[in-house]
């Protein structure tokens, strides 16, 4: 299960930057759906980000490159934002910012990430009940990532920012067994 996310001050600076320009200007899912490209096309070729790292690569070379590749191919608003962070040095950060800027406009729609890890795959139909439930409780919109580990046997456990919450057979059965250890007669 992956750990609470710590966004690094460059990273929420860059992020809530664009954030705000996106909002003034009405663009905020068009800016999160092209990041979210612009990241499996990272993904996609190693070589390309690495390109963007490569600091013996001058900033007009990949000022140049990125005008190909990208132009007309994303928000011209983020195409400014990649010249920018060229130009700062700051295209190898781009994965951290676009996940900043990812949890940024959540936070912005009411949206929260949370994580449930179970025994077995839920059904979908099990899944809408747990976001539901869950949406309920905290008084938001919970994005529900699910995770499995049999070793936990039953149950779930949930991960709400830095809270987490075992309802695990598992935990249940040490819980127990402690229990019993303490007042069995010496």
């Amino acid at each position: 299960m992956p750990e609470t996310k710590h966004n690094p001050t460059y990273a929420l600076a860059y992020a809530g930057t664009l954030l705000e320009m996106a909002n003034e200007r009405q663009q905020t899912d068009t800016v999160s759906a092209d990041l979210t490209s612009l990241q499996e096309v990272l993904s996609e070729n190693p070589t390309f980000r690495e390109f963007l790292r490569d600091p013996s690569i001058s900033e007009n070379e990949r000022a140049e490159t990125l005008k190909k590749v990208f132009d007309g191919k994303i928000v011209p608003l983020l195409g400014y934002f990649l010249q920018l962070l060229n130009v700062k040095r700051r295209l190898g950060d781009i994965d951290q910012i676009a996940d900043t800027y990812q949890d940024l406009l959540d936070q912005q729609n009411g949206k929260i990430e949370v994580d449930v890890t179970v025994a077995e795959k839920l059904s979908d139909e099990q899944l809408e009940q747990v976001r539901q439930k869950v949406s309920a409780t905290i008084k938001k919109d919970a994005v529900i990532h699910q995770y499995v580990d049999e070793s936990i046997i039953g149950g779930m456990i949930l991960h709400v920012q830095d809270q987490l919450i075992d309802a695990s057979v598992k935990t249940q059965l040490a819980a127990m067994k402690k229990q019993l250890l303490e007042n069995a007669p010496r």
